[in-house]
């Protein structure tokens, strides 16, 4: 078995660049189209339901580019043709959101924005498996995280930033205000351009060589008919019975997206024990079966820890617009303010990543990849519980201190854990089904968190935060189970 060369600093800093550009689309569309949403005319209960394009797209999309990423090679290489194909589709629609004449153009403009990005995106997590040793993967994804966070910093605080340079903050009619649009068309430019930074400056390795320096042999397919279908069944039973409940307790329509979900893998189970198929989909049905141990340990990881990401992302300007600044009506001053400042808030936890990148990996030289990532989770986790008893929205920097913590390791110490224990022949696949455990908890907030707030808190939206923050605590609990054979040296 050959060893990889490492690479130079610069080498892994073009091949990570073009995450300033996705990210840089990504903030626009987490702090931005909840206040598009609104502006349009859509409810606080109405937000997470036209979110839920988002997370099916990458559920679908990611495990798809991933498959046929693994088994593409061609003049541009293997991964960059998608980053490449993703960079432009995002472009137009970063383009075009701005400009939905209605709330379900907008949401539509949505499926499309985030299909668009997990084409480029998924590629880029495989990317850096591909061309890193061992040795070197946590600094690669943590430079991933660095440029992540200085797209999203700037991305997150644009309209905010426009404002203050005399560009209108607010439109009449329901139209979306000038600093937003201007937002979302420098935004199309940023990703493009990154992303053809990366594309044009670096070089892969061609299939044989990058097999010659695998140290993991590619899992043998398990017999398909072993207990699949009784799994199937067992999970088309458990979407029975939550319907039921749903029905019984008269619970919100959204939460039948969870009974979509569990019966459409009991459906799927139940196909791959029949069938003699070995195309895609059968393939990725039989890999998301064997995937490694270490990937089954990481899953309940990522679940609470994206559980909290998509908390605050679709209830943070609704919390600090109606308990900050005092103001639901998104036609009015102290509302605008108030989306404007989570923009900022937005940039700050992600300036706060781009520089805990760098402190991460000599956390994780010092105490080990699991220990790290639970000290991060823990900040912020406290980070967003501390929303409870903040109320001047300038302290809302120091909790963003925390989340900005959790972000960066959330974004690169589950993959430095994970693709060591990947072949080289399914790293794209892989990485595409880990994204599974991204999707899911995001269907969870978007299907429950409705139904939570209107029960148990008054329809309050601050108390999702604080869900959002338990989840992260829980998420570092769970990191401490992850059980990795080696840690990088």
């Amino acid at each position: 078995m050959r060893t990889k060369p490492e690479l130079s600093f610069w080498q892994i800093w073009n091949m990570c660049f073009g995450f300033l550009g996705i990210q840089f689309g990504f903030a626009l569309q987490t702090a931005d189209v909840s206040r598009i949403f609104q502006t349009l005319g859509a409810s606080l209960e109405q937000i997470p339901v036209l979110w839920v394009a988002a997370p099916i797209t990458g559920l679908i999309v990611q495990p798809i580019i991933g498959h046929l990423s693994d088994r593409t090679w061609t003049r541009l290489g293997r991964r960059r043709p998608y980053f490449l194909a993703g960079a432009i589709l995002a472009a137009l629609s970063l383009l075009w959101m701005p400009n939905a004449p209605t709330l379900w153009m907008a949401a539509a403009l949505l499926w499309l924005m985030d299909a668009s990005i997990n084409i480029s995106m998924e590629p880029f997590r495989a990317f850096v498996g591909d061309q890193l040793p061992v040795r070197q993967r946590p600094l690669g994804y943590s430079m991933q995280s660095f440029f992540i966070g200085i797209g999203a910093v700037i991305a997150s605080a644009m309209p905010w930033l426009l404002a203050k340079c005399g560009v209108s903050n607010s439109a009449p009619g329901g139209g979306i205000p000038d600093t937003v649009t201007w937002s979302f068309y420098a935004g199309g430019a940023v990703l493009l351009g990154a992303v053809l930074w990366t594309v044009l400056s670096t070089r892969e390795y061609p299939p044989d060589q990058l097999q010659a320096f695998d140290p993991a042999p590619v899992e043998a397919a398990r017999n398909r008919s072993e207990g699949t279908a009784r799994r199937g069944m067992l999970w088309i039973l458990g979407g029975v019975l939550v319907a039921t409940l749903i029905a019984g307790f008269r619970l919100q329509h959204e939460m039948y997206l969870l009974v979509a979900g569990l019966m459409a893998y009991g459906a799927s189970l139940l196909w791959l024990a029949q069938t003699r198929s070995q195309g895609m989909l059968a393939q990725v049905l039989d890999d998301l079966r064997a995937m490694p141990a270490v990937m089954r340990q990481l899953a309940w990881v990522q679940l609470f820890s994206w559980f909290a990401l998509f908390a605050m992302w679709i209830y943070a300007t609704a919390v600090v617009t109606q308990v900050h600044f005092g103001s639901t009506d998104p036609s009015s001053v102290a509302y605008n303010d108030g989306a404007n400042w989570v923009g900022v808030l937005f940039a700050a936890y992600n300036g706060f990543a781009a520089l805990a990148a760098l402190v991460i990996p000599l956390m994780v030289r010092r105490w080990g990849l699991r220990v790290s990532h639970l000290i991060n989770l823990w900040l912020g986790g406290a980070g967003l519980l501390s929303f409870l008893v903040i109320r001047n929205p300038d302290w809302l920097l120091l909790s963003m201190l925390g989340v900005g913590f959790a972000w960066a390791s959330i974004l690169s110490l589950p993959y430095a854990m994970l693709s060591d224990n990947l072949p080289a022949a399914k790293m794209g696949v892989y990485m595409g089904i880990f994204n599974f455990f991204i999707v899911i908890p995001q269907l969870v907030a978007a299907s429950v968190l409705g139904e939570l707030l209107k029960r148990f808190f008054h329809g309050q939206p601050i108390w999702a935060l604080a869900l959002g923050g338990a989840s992260l605590l829980l998420a570092g609990l769970c990191a401490l189970r992850v059980r990795i054979e080696v840690e990088p040296a």
